[in-house]
């Protein structure tokens, strides 16, 4: 039903996490496979890959092309399922992204429709939840979930609207925005991520913030936006 695509750079110790939540998915037959695009680590993540079965292939270029690459590789689910090395599927997720394949498969528009995990940090304190509590009300009102926060698409329709295109970064942002909010379905089950929300120094954190909020509020195009980011 879904393969999971995980774009990887020396990420040995995340990966074995990240993967260990996909086991009860791949032993109930929902998870179909695993790809993995490295961008060329030098630790041991190609061992890890290699001892959980899945399909590993390198390329040296940024994360939106990796990902395209896996979704070229990826041949046996219908759906996919775009993770991040540090992401972790709390317990339980694939019952509820099983639910939604199945209902979209029988919606009028259920292929034309993607869904993403809810956002949690694993660090305590007011900082992790003060982002947590972010990113849900973005996600909500945007339709915008980061890359950290998993994307379930159809094939079908991830072909559709061109796939991942070739930017350095913000390509999170940029296909969400091409899905669009009404098209974006957000799942109760948690991605859980590492660390607390990511501090930059200041000028480099609000440039970024003030990139990501052209992209989701303003409607600019991420290609022009990745000026502003840095």
């Amino acid at each position: 039903m879904i393969s999971v695509i995980i774009p990887t750079y020396n990420s040995e110790t995340e990966l074995v996490h990240a993967l260990s939540a996909l086991v009860p998915a791949a032993a109930e037959g929902v998870v179909r496979e695993v790809v993995i695009v490295d961008g060329g680590s030098s630790d041991n993540t190609g061992k890890v890959a290699d001892a959980a079965g899945c399909h590993w292939a390198v390329l040296k270029k940024s994360k939106a092309e990796r990902l395209a690459l896996g979704a070229e590789i990826a041949k046996r689910g219908d759906w996919l399922l775009f993770l991040q090395p540090e992401t972790l599927l709390e317990s339980g997720w694939h019952h509820e992204a099983q639910a939604f394949v199945e209902r979209a498969a029988r919606a009028p528009n259920g292929p034309r429709t993607a869904a993403s995990f809810r956002l949690r940090y694993e660090a305590f304190g007011p900082g992790a939840r003060l982002g947590e509590s972010v990113a849900a009300f973005r996600s909500q009102l945007l339709g915008m979930p980061y890359g950290n926060q998993g994307l379930l698409i159809s094939r079908q329709f991830y072909q559709k609207l061109g796939g991942h295109r070739p930017l350095p970064q913000l390509e999170d942002l940029d296909i969400a925005k091409r899905i669009g909010r009404g098209r974006m379905v957000f799942l109760r089950a948690a991605a859980v991520t590492s660390g607390e929300p990511q501090r930059e120094g200041l000028i480099a954190g609000l440039r970024q913030s003030f990139a990501r909020f052209c992209v989701g509020i303003l409607r600019i195009p991420a290609r022009v936006a990745i000026k502003l980011h840095g």
